[in-house]
């Protein structure tokens, strides 16, 4: 899960093993697997880094032990 801010400032998370696709026109919108669109003030590489960031945390928790 991912966080996430529309334009009018509310923040709000996002599964990010539901997106299928990024995009910047000119602003960032993000397409899930379910049709449902986005846009959000964030930039396609923050958006990616986040996604990154989750996967890597969730990967690197099981390997602690």
């Amino acid at each position: 899960m991912i966080k996430v801010t529309r334009f009018n400032g509310e923040e709000f998370v996002i599964n990010c093993d539901l997106i299928e696709h990024v995009e910047h026109t000119p602003d960032s919108v993000i397409t899930l697997t379910n049709g449902h669109r986005f846009v959000v003030k964030e930039s396609v590489d923050e958006i990616i880094n986040r996604v990154i960031l989750f996967k890597r945390g969730i990967y690197q928790f099981g390997t602690n032990e």
